[in-house]
């Protein structure tokens, strides 16, 4: 532990950063970046009057085109540069990584744009300082948003303490507990990840703008890292931080841990007078203060006061959310709320003065703030580069294997096997960041590139001999799933033609067989649903590419090979399997049925050892395999093993498969209503396949694979539940 004094803050006093002018004519915006958080620019920016977003921007021009249609965007681009030449903007949105912040930043104010950008301001305060001195010699508005200080709970927060009905501020306790999903599944070199410090000034930085706003700059702070991680990269990461510190008499705490568990993001203030707390995850705002009555009448009161404001915040937050469903209401959420505030604040704002929370003075003391919290953790200095992911070996020779979809669950485990056989690798990716160290070796060639794109495609085929086809669209909607799973699947196996391969190995999915009380017995011989069409968009595109692949096998050739698996679990995946039940939070499985039926569970290993069975044998083109192992588990004998494994309970709700029907009935009755673009009919069959009562005959995959599948009871919780759980839990 280490402690420091620290200097008055910079950004004590008034602001006198200038506020984007007002206008009467409507503003043009754009968006630089296309990803998660655009998502919430573009709802919160409907409710600023006057802005209309002209244009998005992203590296990935795809991913940009499919933001502009969701959002109505006019015109979409791949680079900065041409956005700028081609467009009269007023403001850009930067909605980048962090690192990518002040160089975009530094172009965007110089061609004399008003810019707003999400935290980090910057990676260090002289990068800060630099934007805020070129903002303010071009004269121009710079923006930063840090999450939830716009949140109305936490400005009614910021009101009882300016109105004194706290009283004098003694304790102030900002705690952040939220699992980080990178450690576990990647990329494992994002820049959030390359230096352990780095950390506070992506996540940290919430935390102190929050203490910035209601207390100022600390007069000195202590720092504790722990809980060390080694990750893939070579790299530690430190999961549990304590920063406290005190600013004139007031105490400040700030506690930090990444580790999975229950979600904890809340403020709790202690004041002479009363105390309050800001529940940012359950969106409620509580007070305690006493009244005129004895202790055990004042408790009493106290109580039954909090118990009746939090009943009723939950019913505005769960009306809030239905209304924007329907939608009577776009911001539906306080993540939501607070970023439509933020944007006001920025756009509309209450004077000629910038408001301090998103002014680039705050922006910056943020950043020197988090960036001494690291310094003072007394880390080991990183690497100047995570080495074994940012410095990728090249195969040693021509590799005769293309795997797509090498950075999933399935994918990896199928790369680590064909490496340890002696294979010659290539992988085609669009994040290499998410391969783990010990696929990092000599006989894998890495090279960055989309299934979507021909030319990625036809560079990556030279020279292959197999194609394993694994790939999946992140998508939700029927056309996206026709657009860039079917067709992209179809294009792929063509330009596998073209190129000669003498096998093209695609994954299907056991999903696509009808698997409710009628199904009996499945083998390779028993056609796909019938019914498809009422299936779930995952299920129906699998069997639509089958479909096509198999029309090309007939037609042109393709040496087509299917493998369907069933329930995969194991080392990579999470425990919490959704071939279980209904997943809620991590801690609560929602079970398709009575889960009394076994499941048709399969290992992650044996997956792989089947694609690679598959690799040479004989004769098999045109012919499918189902990939099961023995039935040994039910879903309720599943969770009894992963409570004994992790030591814990998971509560546990057997729901009659009625029940999600008539959930989903009303849902599409809903969407029927606002005429939403997927009110897809509810199928009763769809669901009734979840509770996998078919029994599944894999005779096929044993005899022409010779595949032979773990089928040890205990082995199968072992490398199923336990393994799984331990990667998470470590």
């Amino acid at each position: 532990m280490t402690t420091t004094d620290l200097e008055q803050s910079p950004i004590q006093g008034e602001h006198r950063t200038p506020a984007i002018p007002p206008a009467l004519a409507t503003r043009r915006v754009a968006f630089l970046g296309a990803g998660y958080i655009a998502d919430w620019h573009a709802k919160a920016l409907k409710f600023v009057d006057n802005v209309e977003l002209a244009a998005v921007c992203d590296q990935s021009l795809k991913r940009a085109q499919t933001f502009a249609n969701k959002f109505g965007v006019p015109r979409s681009y791949g680079s900065l540069q041409a956005m700028l030449a081609a467009e009269k903007l007023d403001a850009i949105h930067v909605l980048l990584p962090p690192d990518a912040h002040f160089e975009a930043c530094k172009t965007i104010l110089a061609q004399g744009v008003n810019v707003l950008l999400e935290k980090p301001m910057g990676t260090s305060s002289g990068e800060c300082a630099e934007l805020a001195a070129l903002a303010k010699a071009r004269g121009l508005s710079l923006g930063v948003g840090h999450n939830f200080l716009f949140s109305p709970i936490y400005e009614q927060l910021r009101r009882d303490i300016e109105n004194g009905i706290l009283g004098s501020i003694d304790h102030i306790t900002i705690t952040w507990h939220r699992e980080l999903p990178q450690l576990t599944f990647g990329p494992f070199d994002i820049w959030m990840l390359r230096d352990p410090r780095n950390i506070m000034l992506e996540i940290g930085s919430h935390a102190v703008a929050h203490m910035l706003d209601l207390a100022g700059t600390p007069d000195h702070i202590q720092v504790q890292a722990s809980n060390p991680l080694n990750l893939p990269t070579g790299q530690t990461f430190f999961r549990r931080w304590q920063v406290n510190g005190f600013h004139r008499q007031t105490a400040i705490e700030l506690r930090f841990s990444f580790v999975p568990g229950f979600s904890e993001y809340s403020i709790h203030v202690r004041g002479s007078l009363g105390s309050a707390t800001v529940d940012f995850e359950r969106n409620t705002y509580t007070v305690q203060r006493h009244g005129p009555s004895g202790d055990d009448f004042d408790r009493y009161a106290m109580v039954i006061n909090q118990a009746k404001s939090l009943m009723r915040q939950a019913r505005r937050t769960l009306g809030g959310y239905v209304a924007s469903k329907l939608p009577l209401r776009i911001q539906g959420s306080p993540y939501g709320a607070s970023i439509a505030g933020a944007l006001k604040a920025f756009y509309i704002p209450a004077s000629s003065l910038q408001d301090k929370r998103i002014s680039p003075q705050t922006g910056s003391e943020v950043i020197r703030i988090c960036a001494e919290i690291g310094r003072l953790a007394n880390l080991p200095k990183p690497s100047s580069t995570p080495e074994r992911l940012l410095a990728r070996p090249k195969a040693i020779d021509q590799p005769r294997l293309l795997v797509l979809g090498a950075t999933g669950f399935i994918g990896q485990e199928l790369v680590r096997q064909l490496a340890l056989s002696g294979n010659r690798i290539r992988l085609l990716v669009r994040n290499p960041g998410k391969l783990t160290a010990d696929l990092q070796v000599p006989q894998v060639d890495c090279q960055n590139g989309d299934v979507s794109n021909e030319e990625d495609l036809k560079r990556a085929m030279q020279g292959i001999e197999v194609v394993y086809h694994l790939a999946r669209a992140n998508v939700k909607g029927w056309d996206e799933y026709q657009r860039d799973e079917i067709a992209v699947t179809t294009r792929i196996a063509e330009i596998a033609i073209a190129a000669g391969v003498k096998r093209f190995i695609y994954t299907g999915t056991i999903d696509s067989y009808y698997a409710g009380a009628k199904a009996g017995a499945i083998t390779e011989k028993t056609p796909l649903d019938p019914r498809i069409e009422h299936r779930n968009l995952y299920a129906r595109a699998k069997a639509v590419s089958e479909e096509s692949l198999v029309r090309l096998h007939r037609e042109q050739g393709l040496p087509l090979v299917i493998l369907r698996p069933g329930i995969v679990i194991g080392r990579g995946g999470s425990p919490f399997h959704w071939g279980v039940g209904m997943w809620w939070h991590g801690s609560v499985c929602q079970v398709w049925g009575d889960g009394r039926n076994k499941l048709p569970l399969v290992l992650v290993e044996d997956v792989a050892q089947a694609l690679v069975a598959a690799l040479d044998a004989p004769g098999i083109e045109g012919q499918s395999f189902n990939l099961v192992g023995n039935p040994l588990l039910s879903a309720a004998e599943y969770l009894d093993e992963l409570d004994r494994c992790g030591g814990f309970q998971i509560q546990r709700y057997f729901t009659p498969i009625r029940n999600f029907y008539a959930t989903d009935m009303f849902k599409w009755l809903v969407k029927v209503l606002v005429r939403h673009p997927e009110r897809r009919l509810p199928s009763y069959r769809d669901w009734e396949s979840r509770t996998q009562h078919a029994t599944f005959d894999c005779t096929q995959a044993r005899v022409k694979l010779g595949w032979q599948p773990v089928e040890n009871r205990s082995e199968i919780v072992r490398r199923g539940i336990q393994v799984p759980l331990l990667e998470i839990l470590r």
